[in-house]
């Protein structure tokens, strides 16, 4: 089962010296980095000799994943530039990752720094954790390798603290997920499977599309839904919001012309548009600085060496297999 290797890169407009530290120094690279919850550098025999870390990530339900590497770095690249291979792996038989191994790589570029890496890995649990990996594990890693990354920029770049942008994060996403159900049950249970409960009484009482009234609640519902969708995948566009809440307006407005009554309902119109109003506006006022994967580079330049088995080597010019622990 063909396997890509796992590659970020992200320009980043800070100091050498800044984003080294802020990698280099588990104390620091803990705090933005998704994949690791604690870091810990092991004492070195001599300056000479690789420096090993034990690494520990939380999966939930009381479950810790923890493992060991080590890494190398080279600060006199030819161009400016700096290296840092590492080789990882974990003996936990929870774990899916067996070994693997990768590089940073900082490369200097104006007036900041192209941060990139590159890693692979060997799994656990034979054609199944093969199949997990390529369909899920894999993916997400390369997300939250990438989120990381642009976590690490707004660091540097904006003076932001991680912990207060993945709280900002929280908040946002959450809202975008209320949101989202909300729109999803409005459009599916009371107009598309229960339209003859209430909604197209409502719009027989308002003299709407005689005839047609459950026909158009079923429209209406598709509709619904339909906003569903798009708040999920358009949350990073400010204009939705607008949108969204111009189309509550006239939906609360059209119920309440239709139904006055319904104004001093617990759960009626009024404070349901209210309440997705204030989601609405939470949702678009953390928007700003909001750390987005799609900011990094996810395929590294062309040309040097193809990345195929008979030369272990990858299209940036660094061999992987060499990196990667038996």
């Amino acid at each position: 089962m063909k396997k890509e290797p796992i590659y970020v890169e992200l320009p980043i407009r800070a100091d050498m010296d800044a984003l080294w530290r802020h990698t280099q120094t588990p104390e620091l690279h803990e705090r933005w980095d998704l994949r690791f919850s604690s870091i810990t550098y092991l004492p070195r025999p001599n300056d000479g000799s690789p420096q090993r870390f034990r690494y520990r990530t939380r999966i939930g339900f009381s479950l810790d994943i923890e493992g060991t590497g080590e890494t190398k770095a080279r600060t006199d690249l030819p161009d400016g530039g700096r290296l840092s291979t590492l080789r990882f792996g974990s003996e936990q038989t929870i774990s899916l990752i067996r070994s693997g191994g990768g590089y940073w790589r900082y490369k200097p570029a104006g007036e900041g720094v192209v941060f990139s890496t590159r890693f692979d890995y060997e799994t656990r649990f034979g054609a199944a954790g093969r199949l997990f990996d390529k369909l899920l594990f894999r993916p997400l890693f390369g997300f939250a390798t990438a989120w990381s990354f642009d976590l690490l920029r707004l660091w540097l770049e904006r003076g932001i603290s991680p912990a207060s942008l993945i709280r900002q994060a929280l908040v946002h996403y959450g809202c975008v997920a209320a949101l989202s159900l909300l729109w999803l049950y409005q459009g599916l249970v009371p107009k598309l499977l229960f339209a003859e409960t209430g909604e197209a009484e409502l719009l027989r009482t308002a003299g709407l599309f005689a005839g047609f009234e459950t026909e158009a609640a079923y429209v209406l519902g598709a509709a619904e839904m339909c906003a569903a969708l798009l708040i999920a995948v358009l949350h990073r566009r400010r204009w939705l919001f607008a949108l969204h809440g111009a189309a509550l307006a006239i939906l609360c407005a059209v119920a309440l012309a239709t139904a006055p009554e319904t104004a001093a309902a617990p759960f009626g119109p009024v404070p349901l548009t209210l309440s997705m109003l204030g989601l609405g506006s939470l949702a678009a006022l953390t928007l700003r600085d909001l750390p987005d994967a799609g900011r990094c580079k996810r395929k590294p330049e062309a040309p040097a060496l193809s990345n195929t088995p008979s030369n272990g080597g990858t299209r940036d010019d660094i061999h992987l297999s060499a990196s990667i622990g038996n």
